[in-house]
């Protein structure tokens, strides 16, 4: 079977995939009551995995599609538009297990561990985040010792999608010198869990707030493994690390488009079909504006995935790619969220229900905007690395400097007036956050003007959205608001007092 679809042209695939996904969650099983449960039914999976969809992201060298970003965004997609916790759980697989081997594993464990996958759907993880160093990972206190030929690794790590669940995993970890201190290096292993000196254990799972299809919880690290099964970096692991984390950013799009599609899809429908006033609830203004923030989203999204085709290939060093992964990871999830929000509210009060698509798509959807970096985090950072680059140009206008970045040069003619100003001074971390999101929208649009030929209607409502966006951001930043929040602020604030 795996020789067969790995033989099919990437059309017959994706069409054929997506086909088998709506038989399977529409028809032959009822995926709302499933929704409701934790896990999916295993005989359930099973059918999924029919179609050999991680084959996207094996080397055709060891029997699989051939590492394609087009086709890993497709399955991505495929998947997101009937169920988001089933494409993160390929997400996880693709960006964060598979992608990472096929370029710096060792030959004899990647021919090992891929036939598992293409014979019998197998699945990895990414073990980085630890408790008291969430987004801190170059503080994270796992630590490992070389023994005669294999390491010794011990830690504790939770958060991992697929927690107790996995067949192999990425851990990372930090060699400890025998005074005890831990090096500033990361390093990488692949452990494999059916076997006794590998076994990574899930201590206590996570009674997570959606996402009910993957497990999540606390994993105790303390295994062997051989030497053969440290990854290999180019040069250090942290860039190993930049590497993979932004790749995966790169990739969110994909989950992201099926997602936004399948909301604009249903909301069209309903609005086309629900009567208010013996008229259909399209035909209110307001109605249209919120649909056309879903197109918005859409094309934006699409503009990301054109971008991740050519960008971010394994054949690719993506370590020093922040701007453009941070851009795309943080706005494509923002967006994510804005437009299960309102599919919601079109919904009414049907949409609030937990196996309502919508009511589901808000709180499944509402971690991308915290795991893989916080998306204020990932603003921040993208606002100081364009400073960083103005002061290296010596200029302090905005709006010049985006003329002269190969990122903004031909979106920025189009909100030339919102970011006109000066940037020579010091900036506080909310002002750099606002800076963020004016500049990924910015970059993102841009994305969008470089599809040739992509339809001028979605295009010109992009346009108008995104102009509307930076106008608000241009406001915020300008209001420079300084407020703190007041720790002990019951003095003098009980209303209660000051009424006759």
């Amino acid at each position: 079977m795996s020789n067969v679809i790995s033989q099919q042209d990437y059309t017959t695939y994706i069409s054929s995939f997506r086909a088998h996904l709506k038989q399977l969650f529409r028809e032959e099983y009822d995926y709302n009551a499933i929704s409701l449960n934790r896990d999916l039914p295993a005989d359930f999976l099973a059918k999924i995995m029919e179609k050999k969809p991680l084959s996207v992201a094996i080397p055709e060298l060891h029997g699989g599609r051939g590492v394609q970003v087009k086709e890993c965004l497709g399955v991505l997609s495929a998947a997101s538009y009937e169920s988001l916790a089933l494409s993160l759980m390929f997400g996880i697989n693709i960006a964060l297990f598979l992608e990472p081997l096929a370029k710096y594993g060792t030959f004899p464990v990647q021919e090992r561990i891929f036939k598992e996958f293409l014979e019998n759907n197998a699945m990895g993880g990414l073990m980085i985040t630890e408790k008291a160093y969430g987004s801190d990972a170059l503080n994270m206190k796992t630590a490992y010792q070389q023994l005669a030929d294999c390491y010794q690794i011990k830690g504790e790590k939770h958060w991992q999608g697929l927690s107790g669940a996995a067949d192999f995993w990425l851990v990372t970890a930090r060699k400890q010198a025998e005074n005890g201190d831990l090096s500033r290096d990361i390093d990488f292993f692949v452990t494999e869990n059916s076997k006794e000196a590998q076994h990574i254990p899930m201590v206590e799972r996570y009674d997570n707030l959606g996402l009910y299809a993957i497990p999540y919880g606390i994993n105790v690290i303390d295994v062997v493994v051989p030497a053969e099964q440290k990854l290999v970096p180019e040069s250090t692991g942290i860039k190993l690390m930049l590497d993979m984390l932004h790749r995966s950013r790169l990739q969110f799009p994909g989950m992201g488009l099926g997602f936004i599609k399948r909301l604009l899809d249903e909301s069209i429908q309903h609005c086309q079909q629900r009567i208010v006033g013996g008229a259909p609830l399209i035909n209110i203004d307001s109605v249209k504006y919120q649909l056309a923030r879903i197109q918005a989203a859409f094309t934006i999204c699409s503009g990301m995935c054109a971008f991740s085709v050519k960008s971010s290939g394994i054949e690719h060093d993506l370590a020093t790619m922040s701007v453009e992964a941070n851009s795309l990871k943080a706005l494509v999830t923002d967006m994510m969220q804005e437009s299960a929000q309102i599919s919601l509210q079109l919904a009414g009060a049907n949409g609030y229900r937990l196996n309502h698509l919508a009511g589901r798509a808000v709180v499944d959807s509402r971690p991308f905007q915290i795991f893989e970096g916080s998306n204020e985090m990932l603003y921040a950072q993208i606002a100081e690395a364009v400073l960083k680059l103005m002061r290296k140009a010596k200029e302090t206008n905005f709006l010049a400097f985006l003329k002269s970045y190969n990122r903004t040069n031909i979106s920025v003619d189009y909100f030339k007036t919102q970011v006109d100003f000066n940037l020579d001074g010091g900036l506080n971390q909310r002002d750099l956050v606002t800076l963020g999101r004016m500049i990924s929208r910015m970059i993102c649009f841009q994305f969008v003007l470089e599809m040739e030929g992509f339809n001028a209607q979605l295009v010109e409502l992009t346009r108008q959205h995104m102009l509307m966006d930076l106008t608000m951001l241009n406001g915020q930043f300008m209001s420079k608001n300084h407020a703190d929040p007041i720790v002990n602020y019951d003095e003098n604030a009980d209303w209660m007092n000051f009424i006759s």
